[in-house]
């Protein structure tokens, strides 16, 4: 598995920003291809917000997060980061970073797709 440590979470006002970052380590970093970001609020079951691949650096966003939120990596330094924009108070959750070896055919495929690896998650307030 790969190891996935996130940071950049905490309490902001709606209408601000947050930037999460990820990073990867661990022997089978090197055959992942594709992270994502992941979150759930309480009592919520877990939601997708957006993934990236490695190569290529393709992008898919959740509806809900389209011109918000931004997803973007750093081969150099394993890292991959979720740049949060007009935050609301309904973005309040603990966001989960996800790594998977695999390629998936399009969002709707990423949505539901088990990825392989999980970070212990981050969480994000944002106060009305």
């Amino acid at each position: 598995q790969v190891q996935l440590v996130e940071s950049g979470g905490g309490l902001v006002q709606a209408g601000g920003s947050l930037r999460l970052s990820c990073e990867a380590s661990g022997r089978s970093f090197l055959s992942s291809k594709v992270m994502g970001w992941f979150r759930q609020a309480p009592g919520k079951e877990r939601e997708f917000v957006a993934v990236i691949t490695w190569s290529g650096g393709a992008t898919y966003y959740a509806d809900a997060m389209k011109g918000r939120f931004t997803i973007s990596r750093d081969s150099a330094k394993s890292t991959v980061h979720l740049q949060m924009s007009s935050l609301k108070p309904e973005d309040t959750a603990v966001y989960y970073c996800a790594a998977d070896s695999r390629y998936c055919g399009g969002i709707r495929c990423y949505e539901k797709m088990p990825f392989e690896s999980w970070g212990q998650g981050t969480q994000v307030t944002v106060s009305s």
